[in-house]
């Protein structure tokens, strides 16, 4: 029955009401970020039924619909065509039955948590009137990005395939057709509502074409806005909230604070937007750069580029920068960026293309760095340079982030523990991550057992004869060789008791970069979901004997 979203808002509500009955005359800012609408997309039940079959038009009808939709309601330039669908994107019509059903359920599921996660706004909202707060109250609501298509061409229940550079099989996702969404799964759509979510443009996050980067902006504030209900199509940048926030308050921005010299502000406010839609935009120009992704827009032009023209869910893809096609649009009168000019305007393609290499060098962009699968997956080493030993002692080495525990991906290494048995002892010693995948080693029935959780059911399992009593070593050891799908670890695994080898496990292929993006590492206990489905029915599988530590060691 919990959801973060209603979590998140009830905290809302504890710290506004605390802070107006302890001290009503002093301002109050929030930054209230929930998961939703980043995967996994979940949602109590009744909202998903809600949606059903609300999506069989598929993401084609979708974009017809929506884009005629935002120009009846003026939220786009009158005569802004509808970008064409990019030939990565399947025709929905191309579809079998079977893919349109698992497809529009995703679609489903996702729009019956952002309908949650927008009653969970109005919930807020009404504490601020209740308060008498809502009036003078400006209230910012927008997104970091563009809609996702890091779920790829076929969704996945499980995000973490494509953290580790796979694929998931379209079967894998269609055995969960009935508990999309729930508990069980970490869903993510295709990426062809992603497309349909950024109408009118094209493409998605991770790529600097508008669909990656134009988001909405609500901004609410009745008494400092005399216009309501109405739309500016000035250009703007996250980075002006925050110029904003300072503007409308009456707050200076402060170049240096008690002897250090902060950093710039690079916003600018938005305030002059407010109740004149005709004014000319005070923020002109603006660099982009992700995964090496380039565009600038420039005073109603925009220069941008593909970097390989990779697509956000192909992580293992790597090329020459030299050879990225540029393209030019001008947004002023082409707002989707249908229309590729850089044949005809060759001269301000070349004078962007400068400028944004100097905004760039300004920035600190540079290098360039392209690599997105090794980005990720050295992300857990940088914290530690050349440690090989981490040692966990028990209670208190429990709900650590995964990327701040050793560092054990694609690595030989060791886990060791000693532990006195009287043959009643039973939980888990250390785990890693949970049911979308990670390690554990425990105690069940007077056996030790290891378990990698690997994808869809498949576990590389050990497990020792019952055990002595006593004092009693115990030790996993992984010996890396690398894995049978390129660009993967893989390798053999051992157990030992008491210094004998008790069992032994191919472990062909392994995770790369992630086990979860949510889940933790535990000794004594495997908090949030389960890691193995041997004790997957049982309250975190706390280990009920005596334990001192753990010995992580890297031996490569």
């Amino acid at each position: 029955d919990y959801h973060l979203s209603e979590a998140m808002a009830d905290e809302f509500t504890r710290n506004i009401t605390s802070h107006i009955s302890v001290s009503p005359d002093k301002p109050f800012m929030m930054f209230w970020a929930p998961v939703a609408m980043h995967s996994p997309h979940q949602a109590p039940q009744e909202y998903i039924d809600y949606y059903k079959g609300k999506f069989d038009m598929g993401w084609d009808n979708a974009r017809e619909i929506i884009h005629a939709k935002q120009l009846e309601t003026g939220v786009i330039p009158e005569g802004t065509e509808l970008s064409p669908r990019i030939p990565e994107i399947p025709a929905w019509e191309s579809l079998n039955a079977e893919e349109q059903k698992l497809y529009a359920r995703q679609m489903e599921v996702f729009a019956a948590m952002l309908t949650h996660v927008d009653e969970q706004i109005g919930r807020m909202i009404e504490t601020l009137k209740r308060t008498g707060q809502y009036d003078n109250t400006i209230i910012f609501v927008t997104a970091d990005n563009g809609s996702s298509g890091e779920g790829g061409l076929a969704g996945t229940f499980n995000e973490t395939y494509v953290l580790n550079g796979l694929q998931t099989p379209f079967d894998a996702n269609m055995s969960h057709y009935n508990d999309w969404g729930g508990p069980n799964t970490y869903p993510h759509f295709h990426a062809g509502w992603a497309m349909a979510g950024n109408t009118p443009f094209k493409y998605f996050k991770q790529i600097v074409h508008n669909g990656g980067i134009a988001d909405a902006l609500v901004i609410s504030w009745p008494d400092g806005i005399k216009s309501k209900g109405e739309v500016r199509n000035q250009y703007h940048h996250i980075t002006d909230i925050g110029a904003t926030i300072l503007d409308v308050t009456g707050t200076p921005f402060y170049e240096e604070i008690d002897g250090h010299k902060q950093m710039p502000l690079d916003g600018v406010s938005m305030k002059y937007s407010f109740d004149d839609n005709l004014a000319p935009t005070n923020h002109p120009e603006q660099y982009y750069e992700l995964f090496g992704n380039r565009a600038i827009y420039s005073n109603g032009w925009k220069a941008v580029t593909i970097h390989g023209n990779r697509m956000p869910w192909i992580l293992a893809s790597t090329s020459d920068f030299k050879d990225d096609v540029w393209e030019l649009y001008h947004i002023d009168e082409d707002f989707s960026e249908s229309h590729n000019v850089a044949d005809d305007y060759p001269e301000k393609l070349e004078e962007l293309k400068a400028r944004w290499e100097e905004l760039a060098w300004q920035n600190n962009v540079f290098p360039l760095y392209d690599d997105m699968i090794q980005r990720i997956a050295k992300q857990q080493g940088r914290l530690f340079g050349d440690r090989k030993e981490f040692t966990y002692y028990y209670p208190g080495a429990q709900r650590i982030a995964e990327k701040a525990s050793a560092p054990v991906k694609g690595k030989s290494h060791t886990i060791e523990t000693t532990l006195n048995l009287t043959g009643r002892e039973e939980g888990v010693i250390v785990a890693c991550g949970g049911f979308t995948g990670g390690y554990t080693l425990f105690i069940k029935n007077n056996r030790v057992y290891y378990d990698y959780n690997y994808y869809h059911g498949l576990y590389y399992t050990m497990n020792s004869p019952r055990l002595p009593g006593g004092n009693v070593d115990i030790k996993f050891n992984f010996i890396e060789t690398g894995g049978v799908t390129p660009g993967l670890p893989g390798g053999k695994g051992e157990l030992y008791v008491n210094g004998e080898k008790v069992d032994e496990v191919d472990m062909p292929d392994m995770h790369i970069s992630t086990f979860s993006l949510s889940e933790t590492f535990d000794v004594g206990i495997d908090n949030g979901t389960p890691v193995s489905n041997k004790y997957r029915i049982t309250n975190h599988y706390p280990y009920t004997g005596e334990l001192d530590k753990v010995v992580v060691t890297l031996t490569d």
